[in-house]
């Protein structure tokens, strides 16, 4: 079944549950990269330096682990529709406080804050579309979802491109208060889970017993993820300071290539996360993490701002190519019980243990006399073949069906 004839066969309903999971993905990621374009004109108010700054995209994917465990248990015991709509509220409420900050401290306080409602979102939104969508549709939804990430960083590069040069750092955070308008939409077009209603009325066990059942697939998930934050976020939280800093462009520049490559990473979502469902989830994914080698040299050292935009385009049709699978695959993993918390807290911890990167790199490139070009070189080409590694030799459950026997299998072994 092709992608769109997939697309054709959703109800109305189930349509509606895509896109207000698309869009609750989407305009975090918004509120989230709109503080990349940012780092050096607030270390300039605060008058700081860009390291100390980057601390705040720090805390924000050190707090999403705390978020993804309290909204997904939440999600488990209260629905996902509902949790879905207070996470949206509170990471709107967050990110405009933010434009308030008095000092670097309050600043970075409300970083932490916003981290925790981030944290929730993708977990809840995620099971609740696989939990609603038909099995021959999840690869090409598990794209479109995962697309919602680089489609945010795309609008917060819009947004900074038109509207930076007037309303400044400040301005940009308080536009980010225009998602809790979402809330409206799910509450009157999207449907709770058939999945979790169903196994609502069967009852349910702690979160910590389905855990304890399922160690080694967890544990493979958080390393996993721990190296897919490294390679997402090691090749798009400092790249505009790198344009800005090393290459001296200008924020019309800097943010016109972040539009491209964002095109490039929403089309690389959707692309392998159809051919996952072809070929395989593990095989979708080494394909990409390993076509995303190759590339990288061109993504930091190509002359010029053009061929840096295409470079940027390539490379991001692949790193985020790969994250396409991501949604489908964890949730396919994950036990029935506790679906609404598995996947996002393994890729919450992931996140938390990969916190550290955009801060690492940034003071790599202070010592390396602002070369920021060889850090994220560096980042990105060793996180792409562990990705690639920890895939190939990980764990798959392609189209298994949910609320069944099979779905609550122990996974205990490796499958190829």
């Amino acid at each position: 079944m092709s992608a769109l004839e997939s697309l054709r066969a959703l109800s109305q309903q189930q349509r509606n549950t895509v896109i207000a999971s698309y869009l609750g993905w989407t305009l975090d990621a918004f509120d989230f990269f709109i503080l990349v374009f940012v780092l050096k004109h607030i270390a300039e108010e605060f008058h700081t330096d860009v390291p100390a700054v980057s601390v705040a995209i720090f805390l924000t994917l050190a707090m999403r682990v705390v978020g993804a465990l309290i909204f997904g248990l939440a999600a488990d015991r209260f629905g996902r529709r509902v949790t879905l709509m207070a996470d949206v509220l509170l990471y709107s409420l967050f990110e405009f406080l933010t434009g308030f900050s008095t000092g670097l401290t309050m600043f970075l306080v409300l970083r932490a804050f916003y981290g925790i409602a981030m944290g929730g979102e993708w977990g809840v939104g995620a099971s609740l579309v696989m939990e609603t969508v038909p099995e021959e549709s999840r690869g090409i939804v598990s794209g479109i979802l995962q697309a919602g990430y680089p489609s945010g960083y795309l609008v917060a590069s819009i947004v900074f491109f038109l509207l930076f040069p007037v309303i400044g750092w400040r301005g940009m955070f308080f536009v980010c208060a225009l998602p809790a308008l979402l809330v409206l939409y799910i509450r009157r077009n999207v449907a709770e889970s058939p999945v979790f209603l169903k196994r609502q009325a069967q009852g349910r066990r702690p979160f910590l017993t389905i855990l304890t059942k399922n160690i080694p697939l967890f544990v493979w998930s958080v390393l996993l993820m721990t190296a897919f934050n490294f390679l997402s976020h090691g090749t798009q939280d400092i790249y505009p300071t790198f344009l800005e800093t090393q290459r001296n462009y200008d924020s019309y520049t800097t943010g016109a290539i972040a539009i491209v490559y964002n095109i490039g990473a929403i089309c690389g979502g959707l692309f392998f996360g159809q051919l996952s469902q072809r070929i395989g989830r593990k095989r979708a994914i080494v394909i990409a993490a390993l076509l995303a080698v190759p590339v990288a040299p061109i993504w930091v050292h190509a002359p010029g701002p053009v061929l840096l935009a295409v470079g940027a385009f390539v490379m991001q049709f692949f790193v985020q190519g790969a994250w396409g699978i991501v949604p489908v695959h964890l949730n396919e993993l994950s036990p029935d019980e506790v679906r609404g918390t598995f996947p996002g807290f393994a890729y919450q911890l992931g996140n938390l243990l990969a916190s550290g990167n955009a801060t690492m790199q940034a003071e790599l490139a202070a010592r390396w006399n602002g070369d920021y070009a060889t850090a994220l070189l560096i980042v990105a080409s060793t996180v792409a073949v562990a990705v690639a590694l920890l895939s190939g030799f990980g764990y798959e459950k392609k189209d298994v069906r949910f609320g069944t026997e099979e779905a609550e299998t122990p996974q205990g072994v490796l499958h190829s």
